[in-house]
């Protein structure tokens, strides 16, 4: 990962991080701390970088992994599926299949608007768009909701990476944009949740 990140410091563009916010969204092992707040922090520091381009660049990246998870696993189905996250390949991408099983529930439990809160979730952020494509969810729809929940994701670590260039060292940055968009994604879980919560109960008490 120190390469990665390295590399990623040398080639730092609107192209490098559509194609790794790409390899983020499916199973490869790239976070997306790692690419949107370094860029940010560049941004802030010597303007060579648009912090709204960044954002846009790193969602059209996420849309693009996320449709190809969701094409994977529409047209190949589950047993392929949880096979390769079994494989010695799968495990290189650190899954197995209690990662996708997880995922999965996830997806059940939460129904389409999953798509959406998942891209917020640690653990489960790059992979939700597999039951996506399991369940057959209509692509349009999919789309949407990946759009806004990766666009929000990635606005939180632009903010995050372009306030802390004015007070942390560089060498400081990834560790503290780790700390604090753990914690911010989980607020925005619970924020996403009770405004869905919310608005079913106004729909239901406008029925009564």
């Amino acid at each position: 990962m120190s390469s990665l990140i390295a590399w990623f410091g040398d080639h730092l563009n609107y192209w490098t991080i559509t194609l790794l916010m790409t390899l983020e969204s499916t199973v490869v092992p790239v976070p997306s701390e790692l690419v949107v707040a370094p860029a940010a922090y560049k941004a802030a520091d010597d303007g060579e970088l648009n912090v709204i381009l960044i954002v846009l660049f790193a969602t059209i990246g996420a849309n693009i992994g996320a449709t190809i998870n969701y094409i994977v696993a529409r047209f190949l189905g589950r047993p392929i599926i949880y096979s390769f996250a079994n494989s010695h390949l799968g495990h290189l991408c650190l899954l197995n299949d209690k990662k996708i099983q997880k995922t999965e529930d996830y997806f059940n439990e939460h129904g389409a608007v999953g798509t959406l809160i998942g891209r917020l979730v640690p653990g489960i952020r790059h992979l939700i768009s597999l039951p996506a494509g399991l369940a057959r969810m209509p692509y349009l729809r999919f789309l949407l909701y990946t759009t806004i929940g990766a666009g929000v994701w990635n606005i939180i670590l632009a903010v995050i990476g372009y306030r802390l260039q004015s007070y942390i060292p560089e060498d400081e940055l990834l560790e503290t944009v780790e700390k604090y968009s753990h914690e911010i994604g989980l607020g925005m879980v619970a924020l996403f949740i009770g405004l869905i919560a919310y608005l079913i109960f106004k729909s239901r008490k406008g029925k009564q």
